[in-house]
């Protein structure tokens, strides 16, 4: 599995955006974008891309959540590559339900897709097993102080994830996360766990 991280367009408020790739770029590997930005802009540096001899650059789309700085730049990517669109809510453009629990194929890997509502009802991740990779989205997973109010919710999608092994962490916004994993995750549940559950 190759995963590319897309630059962002520095005058536009936007998410991470990832394509996921087959190690090979095998006719049979998925090209999956995760999350397609708001405007556009990854479609210029998508053009100069490797990603198979005769295969669609762009086979399927998989939203996190529905925000827009996650989803705005759908509509282009759909008319440039028509792929086969999976996302919690069916927002238009959407072909798919994300359904937890539902596994799909990213690239030459399995993935499941695990609803995390908390930073948005329709919220969800995408596990890798075997790269023991999660495509988190806006789930927030690291919480430095306890304070403020969680739902119960929101603590039971943590626990879930942290019984997951998780070797690497693909945010909506920050940086790619590949070491101290586990120790963030204890960190968050803990101050989760001392603030206002309700």
């Amino acid at each position: 599995m190759k995963v590319t991280l897309f630059k962002k367009n520095p005058n536009v408020y936007s998410c991470n955006v990832y394509l996921v790739r087959g190690d090979w770029n095998a006719i049979n590997d998925v090209n999956t974008l995760i999350d397609v930005g708001t405007d556009g802009f990854i479609l210029e540096e998508l053009s100069t891309m490797s990603t198979g001899v005769g295969k669609r650059r762009v086979e399927q789309v998989v939203l996190t959540h529905e925000h827009f700085d996650h989803s705005g730049g759908l509509s282009k990517v759909i008319a440039e590559f028509a792929p086969t669109v999976i996302a919690y809510s069916m927002i238009q453009g959407v072909t798919d339900k994300a359904k937890d629990g539902k596994w799909i194929k990213v690239g030459d890997r399995d993935a499941q897709i695990l609803h995390t509502p908390g930073h948005s009802n329709d919220s969800i991740c995408i596990y890798v097993p075997d790269e023991a990779a999660l495509f988190s989205g806006d789930t927030q997973l690291s919480i430095k102080t306890p304070g403020g109010t969680y739902s119960q919710e929101y603590l039971n999608v943590l626990q879930r994830l942290y019984r997951l092994k998780i070797n690497a962490v693909y945010p909506g916004h920050d940086d790619p996360i590949f070491s101290g994993i586990r120790e963030m995750l204890e960190e968050t549940i803990e101050n989760v766990t001392r603030s206002k559950i309700i």
